[in-house]
């Protein structure tokens, strides 16, 4: 049975609205900041009705939808690193894209990924740490320069090698700590494996994946005679 833990992506998390009456859009955006304690232009305001006092002479009360542009936590996140990089004195932007990744731009990409990604993973992992409570919901994931679809890569192919060696070895293999989203893609690399099973162990920050092999995974590996080469 393979390890679903990893694999099923967590929903994101939902944005709250709310109806504020205000006296400008402003005011509301100011108050939705307040409520939500994020910045005003995080702020998103809809005009939904407005009532002119004594026919427009004392002014208006608006109606006023306001809601974050995205997720609270995503948008405090945001704030937060872009804390950290200025102390560390980094030439990077934090940007929210729509799936919900910080990608960081600018000129010292190279520095802030670290050897491996281990900067990168530290300071994903210390942003979530700060700032996402809600553990039902998908945590903020990092990436800079490309760097995620280099790793995918990346490790697609070290789940192929892990599953060969544990199949050869005919006992479970275990992988280096790795992230939520490495590990999701170890179990995606090798879901369609029937020789193999794989289980995340442990404890963040060290949790990782174990690939274990199943059945007759071993036998077969071992009943395989080499092939003799023929030569014309």
């Amino acid at each position: 049975m393979k390890n679903t833990s990893d694999t099923e992506l967590m929903p994101m998390p939902e944005i709250e609205s709310r109806v504020l009456e205000c006296s400008s859009v402003e005011e509301a955006k100011a108050k939705g900041a307040e409520i939500w304690g994020i910045k005003p232009d995080d702020v998103d305001a809809t005009v939904l009705s407005e009532d002119k006092k004594l026919f427009g002479l004392l002014g208006s009360t608006y109606k006023v939808e306001v809601a974050p542009f995205a997720p609270v936590s995503y948008i405090k996140s945001c704030h937060f690193v872009n804390e950290v990089l200025d102390k560390m004195d980094l030439d990077l932007i934090p940007e929210l894209t729509d799936d919900g990744i910080i990608n960081l731009v600018g000129e010292d990409a190279g520095v802030v990924i670290g050897r491996y990604g281990e900067t990168l993973k530290a300071l994903e992992y210390i942003t979530n740490l700060v700032c996402h409570d809600d553990m039902s919901t998908r945590r903020v994931r990092f990436d800079c320069g490309g760097y995620r679809a280099r790793r995918e890569q990346t490790l697609r192919r070290l789940a192929e090698s892990i599953a060969r060696e544990a199949k050869r070895k005919g006992s479970p293999v275990s992988l280096e700590p790795m992230s939520s989203w490495e590990r999701r893609i170890i179990h995606i690399a090798l879901r369609d494996d029937r020789d193999v099973e794989t289980r995340s162990v442990g404890e963040e920050p060290l949790r990782r994946v174990l690939v274990c092999p199943v059945g007759g995974a071993q036998k077969r590996e071992r009943g395989r005679r080499p092939q003799r080469r023929r030569y014309s």
